[in-house]
């Protein structure tokens, strides 16, 4: 595929912090904002995107709002006794029977969605193109987020996991496919710096059979702020537009109060009205 000079939507993750792109992204289909060439989704990024490029308005939100908070989805009893945390599984395959997802209208349009996994065995990040044929496989690789989803999902034979280990924010991937100008949706507002924590030390004896990961894990947030670094001093060639959520932004990776929620949906939306000028 020939990217070069092309536009770029890239969506960061965040699992209920996604109801924030989700507006922003039904604010994009309520004015016909689809001007892209190519699409680079993380986690609930990816999620939120194949949506958008579907031409699903409320989609995202329906999910986000309904099936993400159901007990099926999250559930610390579960996870105690052995189970996941998040099961992505049930997540994306029960929101793919109940809430329509128009693929026709995807594979028309031909602007590829790129989802984002992690390699287990090599810890680096792995760039999937959504087609009809591996939606199934990629989506919940994509979000499956280490030891609250205790399994693996396999993609193209090999195990995979939350894409946000290895490349949370795509700008860069995206940079290299060609896009010269570029919009990134983020999950966290402006001026937010990852911190390194002390958790993954803790967490090594549970990736004692995976090195590479827990290597990925490590270097996270060095990764994500070096990310940050492109985004604000990006090549010259390159123009670079940042929607993020308002410094009050009080919607976590697992808000489960739909209150909450929808005002992160209307915030993402209001984020759309104000980038469009419209």
């Amino acid at each position: 595929m020939d990217t070069q000079g092309k536009s770029a939507l890239v969506v960061e993750g965040g699992a209920m912090r996604g109801i924030f792109a989700a507006g922003v992204l039904d604010g994009f289909l309520a004015q016909q904002h689809q001007p892209f060439n190519f699409a680079i989704g993380v986690s609930a990024g990816s999620t939120n995107l194949i949506g958008y490029l579907a031409g699903d308005l409320g989609r995202s939100r329906t999910i986000l709002l309904d099936h993400a908070r159901r007990a099926e989805f999250i559930n610390w009893r579960r996870y105690l006794k052995g189970g996941h945390f998040c099961d992505v599984s049930w997540l994306w395959h029960a929101s793919f029977d109940e809430v329509p997802l128009n693929m026709a209208h995807y594979l028309s349009r031909n602007t590829p969605l790129f989802a984002v996994t992690t390699s287990v065995s090599s810890g680096k990040a792995c760039y999937i193109e959504v087609t009809s044929d591996n939606l199934h496989q990629v989506f919940p690789a994509s979000c499956a987020i280490p030891l609250a989803y205790r399994d693996f999902p396999e993609v193209n034979q090999q195990a995979m996991t939350d894409g946000g280990l290895a490349d949370a924010i795509p700008v860069i991937k995206a940079y290299q496919q060609g896009a010269r100008h570029i919009t990134v949706i983020l999950s966290k507002p402006l001026g937010y710096r990852k911190k390194q924590s002390r958790l993954p030390v803790l967490l090594k004896p549970f990736f004692k059979h995976h090195p590479a990961l827990y290597a990925a894990v490590l270097a996270r947030a060095e990764h994500y702020n070096n990310t940050l670094d492109f985004i604000a001093a990006p090549p010259a060639d390159c123009t670079l537009q940042l929607i993020a959520p308002p410094a009050d932004f009080t919607v976590g990776r697992f808000t489960l109060e739909p209150a909450i929620l929808e005002q992160g949906y209307q915030a993402g939306l209001m984020a759309a009205i104000r980038h469009l000028g419209r």
